[in-house]
């Protein structure tokens, strides 16, 4: 599988890719990505605005995008403590496999280049806020080695449990990688 940055010609696949993840997260009972959140043009801005900046990676085969993953240094400034944010960490956002992949491994595989790219950056921690009320999608990634942090519910935004582990590199060996990430 290749992993290469996104493109603006990869926003339509991209946002396929979350339509896809939300319709199943629905039928799983979950409210987990129920609307285009903020709002369809904010969601969409906010897809743009990472792929413009180097940030949104897509992971392909045959080429096909079948994942994708954001990393980088923003976070929602009230979810983390101001000590929290004076830690060097790297943030992965829309990490989403395609259904067809789901149970494959490129979930985590995406988190292990994120924490690998997260270490050679300087960053001590990879760091992901996930959806308050996806349990599942909590244990999952404890599964991958993050630790819970706290969870911190707000109206004005709905993932607030947010989970850490160390940044550090690991191999990824089904991944092939087009460029490095800038640091």
């Amino acid at each position: 599988m290749l992993l290469r940055p996104a493109t603006e010609n990869d926003i339509n696949d991209l946002v396929q890719l979350r339509t896809e993840a939300a319709r199943w997260l629905a039928e799983q009972g979950s409210d987990q990505w129920a609307n285009d959140w903020p709002s369809p043009q904010a969601m969409l801005a906010s897809i743009r605005q990472s792929v413009l900046a180097g940030e949104t990676w897509c992971a392909e085969t045959d080429d096909r995008v079948i994942g994708t993953i954001t990393l980088n240094e923003r976070v929602h400034p009230a979810l983390w403590t101001e000590d929290e944010l004076r830690e060097p960490a790297r943030y992965a956002h829309r990490v989403i496999v395609t259904r067809r992949y789901t149970g494959s491994g490129l979930g985590a595989e995406l988190l292990d280049w994120a924490g690998t790219q997260a270490a050679r950056a300087g960053a001590r921690w990879l760091r992901v806020d996930v959806w308050t009320t996806n349990l599942r999608l909590q244990e999952y990634y404890r599964r991958q080695g993050f630790t819970h942090v706290r969870t911190v519910v707000r109206d004005d935004y709905p993932s607030g449990a947010l989970l850490q582990r160390p940044a550090e590199e690991r191999a990824t060996p089904r991944l092939t990688t087009r460029h490095e990430m800038p640091a």
